[in-house]
């Protein structure tokens, strides 16, 4: 059963008012996935560490000089054919909320489950996803 659309919002807008896409439908994460390049798409969820870590660490994260071509976000718990779909493409990894993957060209590259954001700091995540950023990622941000 999906959460109360009304408690989610707001931890909706901590994403998309960042300027990452929201993805609702199972057909947006496929056009999503179609991108070329890179996309970091983050499961977003209603638990404590995506308050107290994700969430912080990805909006720390998108200060970086080196972005992704394309950033995404589905709701877990919320918007369930679209997180369905887009664990679709997260190859040999097990559904994890909070979690954030980075795809280039459709294909899983990195995946930070929520086990590496549980008890880590908005600070630690950011490092984490900015090194994978460096790695991974030719855009510079504006």
């Amino acid at each position: 059963m999906a959460y109360d659309p009304m408690l989610v919002q707001p931890m909706r807008e901590e994403l998309t008012n960042l300027g990452i896409t929201e993805l609702r439908t199972a057909a947006d994460v496929d056009a999503a996935m179609a991108k070329p390049g890179t996309t970091m798409v983050v499961v977003n969820s209603v638990c404590g560490c995506a308050a107290g870590g994700a969430r912080p660490g990805v909006a720390k994260a998108l200060a970086h000089s080196t972005l992704p071509d394309n950033i995404v976000t589905v709701f877990a718990g919320q918007d369930t054919e679209a997180t369905e779909r887009a664990r679709s493409f997260f190859t040999g990894v097990p559904p994890s909320s909070p979690s954030v993957a980075i795809m280039r060209d459709g294909e899983l590259v990195a995946f930070m489950p929520r086990h590496h954001i549980e008890g880590r700091t908005p600070e630690m995540i950011a490092a984490s996803l900015t090194s994978a950023f460096d790695e991974l990622c030719t855009k510079a941000s504006a």
